[in-house]
C-alpha cells in the first residue's frame, strides 16, 4: 500500500501530462505496487520463513523468477493494449538519443549496488539475512554521503521510521508466536489437515479454496496480518497434500497481492483513488482487472508447473 502511494504520487501527474488512458495509468500502479513483496528483498518473505522453519534464502530465490516474470507479463498486458487501442498510450515522446540513455542508467547504479551487496552478502555465504540486512544500511549511508544528504536530521527520521516499523513488525511476529503455540496445543493444524482429507479434496480443489479464501481476506486485512494469522493453519494443509514449503510460501506472497487490488474492497485500489483525489473508485477498479485476470491465471501456472517456482533455489543449489 505505501508502494501505491509513492509511485502514484509521483507518476499520475507525469501520466496525466502525457495524456494517457486514466484507467490503464491506475490500474497500472495499483497492480505494480503488489510486486514488491514478492521480489526480493521481501519482509513478507523472511516473517514467512521464520514462522514456518523455512530458509529465507531459498524463499528469495524462489520469488525472482515468478517476480520478473510477471513484470514482463504486465509489461505485455500494458504494450497489447496500447496496439489495439492506440489512443490510450498518451502523446509520443521526444526522441532521446542512446548516448543520454546510457548515461542516465548511472542513477541505476546506487540502488542497484544496495541490492547486490545485501543479496550477494546471502547467497555467498557471507552473511545471514539479519546481517546482510545491515550490510545494506552501511552501503546507503556510503550512498548517502556520496550525495552529500548524510545529515543528522535525515538519521534522526531514518531512526525513528526504522524503530516503528520495527515496533510494529515484532509485536505482530510475538503476537504470532503465542497464537501458533495455542493452535498448535489445540491440535487445530492436524485437526484441519484431517478435515481436508476427509473430505477428499484434490490438491487443486485445496489451492482454489485457499486462492478464494485470501482473496476474501485481502479485502479486510492487511497482508502482513493476513499471513501470520492463517500461515500456521494453510501451510501444513499444503505440506500434507504434497506441496513444498517454499512454494506456499510463493503462493501465498502471490495471493496476498491479489487480494491487495481484487475489486470491490482491495485496499490499493481505495489507495490509489486516495492519491488521485478525484473521478470515481469504478475506473480504478477496471483499469485493475487485465492485472487481476493476469496474476490469476500465472498462480494457476505455478500450481501446474511448480518447478517455475522452486527450479532456481535448485540451481543455485539451496
Amino acid at each position: 500500500m505505501a508502494t501505491a502511494a509513492t509511485i502514484g504520487t509521483v507518476a499520475l501527474p507525469a501520466f496525466r501530462e502525457r495524456q494517457y488512458s486514466e484507467r490503464l495509468a491506475l490500474g497500472s500502479i495499483a497492480a505494480g505496487a503488489t510486486l514488491g513483496i514478492l521480489i526480493p528483498p521481501s519482509i513478507n518473505m523472511i516473517i514467512y520463513g521464520a514462522i514456518t522453519n523455512t530458509s529465507v534464502g531459498k524463499l528469495f530465490a524462489a520469488g525472482i523468477v515468478p517476480g520478473v516474470l510477471l513484470a514482463l507479463v504486465f509489461m505485455a498486458v500494458i504494450a497489447g493494449i496500447s496496439l489495439l487501442r492506440p489512443s490510450i498510450a498518451g502523446t509520443g515522446e521526444l526522441r532521446v538519443p542512446w548516448s543520454v540513455r546510457l548515461r542516465m542508467l548511472v542513477h541505476l547504479l546506487p540502488p542497484a549496488g544496495v541490492f547486490l551487496v545485501v543479496m550477494g552478502s546471502i547467497y555467498s555465504g557471507w552473511a545471514t539475512p539479519t546481517e546482510s540486512a545491515a550490510l545494506g544500511v552501511i552501503a546507503a549511508l556510503a550512498i548517502a554521503a556520496g550525495y552529500r544528504r548524510l545529515r543528522l536530521s535525515m538519521l534522526h527520521e531514518a531512526f525513528l521510521a526504522t524503530m516503528q516499523t520495527t515496533a510494529v513488525i515484532l509485536l505482530i511476529i510475538v503476537a504470532a508466536f503465542f497464537m501458533n503455540f495455542i493452535l498448535g496445543v489445540m491440535g487445530v493444524p492436524n485437526m484441519l489437515t484431517q478435515w481436508v482429507a476427509d473430505l477428499g479434496v484434490s490438491p487443486v480443489g485445496l489451492v482454489i479454496a485457499l486462492a478464494c479464501l485470501y482473496l476474501v481476506l485481502g479485502c479486510f486485512i492487511e497482508t502482513l496480518s493476513m499471513m501470520i494469522a492463517t500461515i500456521a493453519i494453510t501451510v501444513p494443509m499444503l505440506t500434507a497434500m504434497g506441496f513444498d514449503p517454499v512454494w506456499s510460501g510463493i503462493f501465498l506472497v502471490l495471493m496476498m497481492e491479489i487480494s491487495l487490488f481484487t475489486p470491490p474492497i482491495g485496499m490499493n485500489l481505495y489507495v490509489v483513488q486516495s492519491v488521485r483525489r478525484d473521478g470515481d473508485i469504478t475506473d480504478v477498479m477496471i483499469g485493475a482487472l487485465p492485472f487481476l485476470f493476469d496474476m490469476l491465471g500465472f498462480v494457476a501456472v505455478i500450481t501446474a508447473w511448480p518447478g517455475l517456482v522452486t527450479w532456481f533455489p535448485e540451481l543455485l543449489g539451496l
